[in-house]
């Protein structure tokens, strides 16, 4: 089968690598280079490359909505579009070009997380469980019909790198799934229920704070969810604070939320539904990421500072 391809970061890789291997891959579209680093050098998404290593045209257009993208898609003469975090909405004129449609590897088991971050928020907001959608894309925000699903769980210490890795890989297994049902006839669409959708924002910095006073699962869920980025934050001394790792703790305590409470194992801070967190890999403001034991043999902190301040 012909099949246009369109995504942009790390995540989309797996599934463009599992079309090359099965499918006639004609052309792949992507997000224009951006600058990174410190000399802001032009830098190609992850998707490009992968193209370019497998000899496959790229396609940077700075909009979905011209006739020269729909002319380029025309020319191509594919039966599919596959979808997979390629960072741009696809007009309806996009969405009808080719046979099939457009097809959508979304990361969440829709429709409980649409948008943008269903990794991060999957996370953030507590869930056991999440996974990939594979779906027949429509002019809506991940509303279309869902086609293929898988399932994974989350377990209480991974954090959203680890699940976006994982998530990554199912992801080209639900489209190949779905590409093998699509060409017996035996894929049945499923409406989705509007009702159970909640709404996966993009991340900021603004996320990142710590509020101590809430509960220490939230806050467990948070340094999670926020890492690898944009990372979790507090106050030392005045000083910003990165937490990137954290572990729950059994110990309860009296103490006032945000308050270190013991420096044995980790800094362990006291939360404000009278639990303890221990904040395990912390980065000082303009110093390296390192394990919190570490950090304190080089930064005394005693027991009583109150973090946040």
């Amino acid at each position: 089968m012909k099949v246009i391809f369109m995504g942009t970061p790390d995540f989309s890789v797996p599934c463009l690598e599992a079309l090359i291997k099965t499918e006639e891959v004609v052309g792949v579209f992507t997000q224009p280079d951006k600058p990174k680093g410190r000399g802001y050098e032009l830098t190609p998404p992850p998707v490009k490359v992968c193209a370019e290593n497998n000899g496959i045209p790229v396609f940077q257009p700075t909009s979905m909505r011209n006739g020269e993208t729909l002319e380029i898609i025309n020319t191509l003469n594919a039966e599919l579009i596959i979808v997979v975090a390629f960072g741009k909405i696809l007009p309806k004129e996009v969405l009808e070009s080719v046979k099939y449609g457009c097809i959508n590897i979304h990361a969440s088991l829709l429709p409980k997380l649409r948008g943008a971050a269903p990794i991060q928020w999957s996370i953030i907001n507590g869930e056991k469980e999440t996974g990939v959608t594979s779906m027949q894309m429509n002019e809506g925000l991940d509303t279309g019909d869902m086609l293929v699903k898988k399932a994974v769980s989350i377990t209480e210490n991974m954090n959203a790198g680890e699940l976006h890795d994982k998530l990554s890989v199912l992801g080209s297994e639900v489209l190949l799934e779905t590409l093998d049902k699509l060409k017996k006839g035996e894929l049945n669409p499923q409406k989705q229920d509007d009702s159970l959708s909640n709404y996966a924002s993009m991340l900021s910095k603004e996320l990142c704070p710590i509020d101590f006073s809430d509960s220490a699962k939230n806050i467990h869920n948070k340094i999670r969810g926020l890492s690898p980025w944009p990372v979790a934050t507090t106050k030392l001394c005045g000083k910003t604070l990165k937490v990137h790792e954290s572990r729950l703790s059994e110990k309860r305590t009296n103490a006032t939320a945000g308050e270190v409470v013991s420096t044995e194992s980790g800094i362990m801070v006291a939360c404000g539904d009278g639990k303890t967190i221990t904040l395990t890999e912390i980065q000082l403001e303009g110093k390296k990421r390192m394990n919190s034991l570490d950090f304190l043999r080089g930064h005394a902190i005693e027991k009583g500072t109150i973090l946040g301040r």
